[in-house]
């Protein structure tokens, strides 16, 4: 008996072996990555997230169009990674032909500090203009200019990517903006007795995006104008009167954009969701220009 169950797990080895060579090769799926960067503008080893495209890896003479992807308060380079599962995402969008192949570009804006702009010693916004946009244009095959290259975020990285491309409007073809902290009221925002939430109080408090668009000239209404932008907001969201304000503010001075109020709160279900609105919509930016 002992004799005949070798040969019979031995057989079976041998019939599996053989059925896992004759196998047709997976295809190659596209995958996130965590990394890290030096910092002279911030001082420190800055990390950062980055999702690489199927094509990648097989086809090393072809670039991608990028995407930069902003986390919220209190988050970091890794949420859209673990909480988001933009590799999951991305590649059933991908696959299903909804989405363009692109480079997908997580920073870090939520350790040490929390914000996206410059603050009294955290220069957040030189570092991602500066540093981060040149290092990954240097390391990666990034397609460059601004067609081919998006913004977009959740909460605080909603009101990041919203001014960011207020202010370089040069630079980025379509703006998405997830529940975004859009503007920030007289005596709102965290922990007041917290230095690094005072200043991202105040940060928030002077790049307005509302009062960006309420304020904008002639000329600068005319380059917003060159930005495909999408809002996105959940009914339930309490920054939802804010998303509202800044859309009214648009269409005053007549800057198309598009508007999506769904069924949701400021979570990661909803944010989660919004990356298969997200994703097609930065594509068709990708493939228009």
């Amino acid at each position: 008996m002992k004799i005949k169950r070798i040969l019979l797990v031995t057989l079976f080895t041998i019939l599996s072996q053989t059925a896992i060579a004759q196998m047709p090769d997976m295809p190659p799926q596209g995958r996130a990555e965590v990394k890290s960067m030096n910092s002279e503008i911030l001082g420190v080893e800055r990390g950062y997230s980055i999702y690489l495209p199927k094509s990648y890896t097989v086809d090393e003479d072809r670039s991608f169009p990028v995407l930069y992807l902003l986390h919220g308060v209190f988050g970091d380079h890794t949420n859209w990674v673990e909480r988001g599962h933009i590799q999951d995402v991305a590649n059933r969008l991908i696959d299903g032909d909804e989405a363009v192949e692109m480079i997908i570009v997580m920073p870090d804006a939520g350790t040490e500090w929390d914000g996206y702009f410059n603050m009294d010693g955290w220069a957040y916004e030189d570092y991602f203009f500066e540093e981060l946009v040149p290092y990954i244009e240097e390391n990666y095959r990034v397609k460059t200019g601004k067609e081919n290259t998006a913004i977009a975020g959740l909460s605080m990285g909603g009101g990041g990517a919203t001014v960011y491309g207020q202010k370089y409007p040069e630079m980025f073809s379509t703006v998405y903006a997830m529940s975004a902290l859009m503007t920030l009221g007289e005596g709102g925002g965290l922990n007041q007795e917290d230095p690094k939430f005072r200043e991202l109080n105040r940060t928030v408090r002077e790049e307005s995006a509302v009062n960006f668009v309420a304020n904008a000239d002639e000329e600068t209404v005319e380059e917003l104008k060159s930005i495909r932008w999408f809002v996105d907001c959940g009914d339930d969201d309490f920054l939802l009167d804010a998303n509202i304000s800044f859309v009214e503010e648009m269409k005053e001075k007549r800057i198309p954009l598009q508007f999506r109020v769904r069924d949701g709160g400021h979570d990661w279900e909803y944010w989660h969701s919004a990356l298969y609105i997200a994703l097609p919509y930065v594509s068709h930016g990708f493939m228009n220009n």
